[in-house]
């Protein structure tokens, strides 16, 4: 065990932290484990450390450190005194394997002693090849980068990105640790570090090339000139037909057509066989739905006032500028309007080319899904890939004039729907009436989504929970149709204001002035009761409503529910009792069947809406809500994905999010710039992505029709 004095280390530090003023633009050095001083802020929890002279990058020493077979075996870098990194933009580490095998690693960033994993911390994490040395980054300012524009920030040349995933937007006044960890090695690992320092973040002049690539790294299937989208578009070619006849047990829709039968109803449907929930195709055949959420050539990214960023744009004459339009509507970053382009699309023009790419790109499209094992077009694809003899769904939205209920639930929405304002109806009929004539009849339409991650508040704690019905209550009795209704169910309950009054520990004069007592009062049983009933009611309003609208207009196609990505268990009851699907955005590693009991007691089917993974081995700056250390464990974690929720009896089926790679320099709506795509930015598949799907796609059927005693991990 290394002992410091404390009195030494508290020196070292402060003179550490007085050398980084606000301003400073350089790189600052935190230890190169040279002395016992440079040791004494090391924590080894699981974990033995080892001053050695290999591995090393600065000085004349590097640290070894083993990591044990435990779930976190880490090594904290934890200063007397938090770190002030305000003016920087990385923390950079030298890192070797030393063994013969890859290693996958860790690194957290903890900006309050009550980091959790989630809370008060961002955590990356990358893959090193056996014998590798390497520079590895974790960008600081990732939530600032918003900023620029973008989500994720590059890395500096030489050095691989670390990502930095987590909703927690950290303060970088004051980091009080970071650690180096590992999850659940099979064995005992080692790797080597040195190095370790803090750095400002690389410049952004012209990070963009002719392609809409990062132009200051190379990687596997980058694209290097316009000659390589005939090559690659030729040997795709071959490639999709050698694959397309390789699902001997599809039917034409991509049921299972060696499985059992049910009567057949000419539309999609749903039934429970042997314990376990289906989609069932117009040919009775059973079906388990796979597909890819936005599949379509259009996504724009900002331009104006960023022009430095990109090395080339198409000029005024350019017959590309075409790509190039003044795009609205952003809800986050600097810019909220101005010039845009879309990389994607004018990539596939170069790609296809002919008087017509986007339909030579939407045959191609069309043999990926069928090649990859898909059988769904899924959510906010182009509408123009229908009635193509793929199943797919409808991504459809409720506009128009109405009240709206502002929860402001953090990490959950911001509005949802009034549905007890008389002209919510008429809205929803005049919202889905254009798609549903587009789809009537077609017995490859499964259904619709209607709305995406409303704000229904979550289940974290009673505030957000009942955060619906006090919101309602905040609005005026006069231009709030939710509250008349809210209070019209406290008056059938407690007959009397007094009644009310005693019940809930107030002193309202008025059912007009009803508002919800103040938070620091606390809940009691009949507060929580009634607020309860509230959100309830409203759930089952806006269910009722669209389910009959919907109907009405078209009785042939499914519900599927409004994609909840936070919910009350009263919303998901309400969705169960009208939708005939419930549907979940789900960002996890896998569906945990512990967390989804409650689904048995519904007796409903459900269906995920969005997952994704993302890695940035491939010049992308941001891996998205779940974060993968490659392109190799993006696909493991597919597979993995995927086979959890096959094996739970009440999914019947998942949507990947999404099709292609968002713009390296972000979308123009919120920036968001994930490597999230089974094709790049040029239309390039990621074979990696390709064959987990072809894989875990190939035996979807078969495994979910085994028992589940048959899937359960050994």
């Amino acid at each position: 065990m290394l002992r410091v004095s404390s009195m030494r280390t508290a020196a070292l530090f402060c003179a550490l932290l007085a050398a980084v003023p606000a301003a400073v633009a350089q790189s600052q050095l935190v230890t190169s484990f040279e002395d016992d001083t440079q040791l004494a802020i090391l924590r080894p929890r699981n974990t033995r450390m080892e001053v050695v002279d290999r591995g090393v990058t600065e000085g004349n020493k590097a640290l070894r450190i083993e990591f044990d077979t435990v779930q976190w075996p880490a090594l904290w870098f934890a200063p007397p005194e938090p770190f002030n990194l305000s003016s920087y933009g990385e923390i950079a580490l030298d890192i070797t394997n030393p063994m013969d095998e890859p290693l996958v690693f860790r690194l957290r960033v903890d900006d309050d002693p009550r980091a959790n994993g989630s809370e008060y911390c961002r955590t990356g994490g990358a893959t090193i090849a056996p014998g590798e040395t390497a520079t590895f980054s974790f960008p600081l300012k990732i939530a600032s980068g918003a900023e620029f524009g973008m989500k994720g920030l590059p890395a500096w040349p030489g050095s691989r990105s670390l990502g930095s995933s987590g909703w927690w937007t950290l303060n970088l006044g004051r980091i009080v640790a970071f650690q180096i960890f590992m999850s659940s090695p099979s064995s005992q690992k080692t790797l080597l570090v040195d190095n370790v320092r803090f750095r400002p973040a690389p410049a952004l002049d012209g990070i963009v090339d002719e392609f809409g690539q990062y132009a200051r790294a190379d990687w596997p299937g980058k694209l290097d000139s316009h000659d390589d989208f005939t090559a690659r578009r030729e040997t795709e070619r071959q490639q999709l037909e050698a694959e397309a006849a390789g699902w001997p047990d599809r039917d034409r829709f991509g049921g299972w057509a060696e499985g059992p039968r049910l009567p057949s109803t000419g539309f999609f449907h749903t039934a429970k066989v042997d314990g376990k929930w289906w989609l069932v195709t117009p040919d009775g055949t059973l079906f388990f739905s796979v597909g890819q959420d936005g599949i379509r050539p259009v996504e724009h990214t900002f331009t104006t006032g960023r022009e430095y960023m990109f090395s080339w744009l198409p000029d005024e004459s350019d017959p590309l500028r075409k790509y190039m339009q003044r795009i609205t509507g952003a809800v986050e970053g600097p810019i909220r309007e101005g010039l845009a382009i879309n990389w994607y699309g004018l990539n596939i023009e170069r790609k296809y080319g002919g008087p017509d790419p986007f339909e030579a790109w939407a045959q191609v499209a069309l043999q990926r899904l069928r090649a990859w094992g898909f059988n769904t077009i899924a959510n906010w694809s182009d509408a123009r890939l229908f009635r193509r003899d793929v199943p797919y769904v409808i991504a459809a939205g409720i506009s128009g004039v109405h009240n709206r209920i502002t929860t402001n639930v953090p990490s959950a929405g911001a509005t949802i729907h009034d549905p007890f304002d008389p002209r919510f109806a008429p809205n929803v009929q005049n919202s889905l009436r254009a798609q549903a004539l587009a789809a009537a009849g077609d017995p490859y339409c499964i259904g619709y989504f209607v709305d995406n991650e409303l704000s229904w508040g979550n289940r974290d704690n009673d505030r957000n929970r009942f955060a619906l019905a006090t919101a309602a209550l905040a609005q005026a009795y006069e231009q709030s149709p939710a509250k008349r209704a809210f209070v019209a169910l406290l008056q059938a309950k407690y007959g009397s204001l007094a009644e009310l009054n005693a019940e809930w520990g107030t002193e309202f004069a008025a059912w007009e002035t009803i508002q919800a007592p103040p938070a620091s009062a606390g809940l009691n049983d009949a507060l929580k009761a009634d607020y309860s009933a509230f959100v309830k009611e409203h759930a089952r309003q806006y269910f009722r409503t669209v389910r009959d609208e919907l109907k009405a207009l078209d009785p042939n196609h499914l519900f599927l529910g409004s994609r909840f990505a936070w919910y009350t268990p009263e919303a998901a009851e309400a969705c169960a009792e009208f939708c005939d699907v419930l549907s979940f955005n789900v960002y996890q590693r896998s569906i945990n069947p512990a967390a989804w009991t409650f689904l048995e007691a519904l007796d409903r089917p459900a269906i995920i809406g969005e997952f994704h993974f993302g890695a940035l081995d491939r010049g992308m700056f941001h891996t998205g809500l779940q974060a993968a250390s490659s392109q190799d464990e993006r696909g493991r974690f597919y597979r993995d994905y995927v086979n959890s929720v096959v094996d739970h009896p009440s999914f019947i089926g998942c949507h990947w999010f999404i099709s292609a790679d968002q713009p390296l320099t972000g979308r123009t709506r919120d920036g968001e710039n994930y490597n999230i795509g089974f094709v790049s930015i040029t239309d390039t598949p990621y074979p990696e992505m390709v064959d987990a799907a072809r894989a875990v796609h190939g035996e979807m059927y078969r495994r979910r029709a085994q028992p589940p005693s048959a899937n359960a991990p050994q």
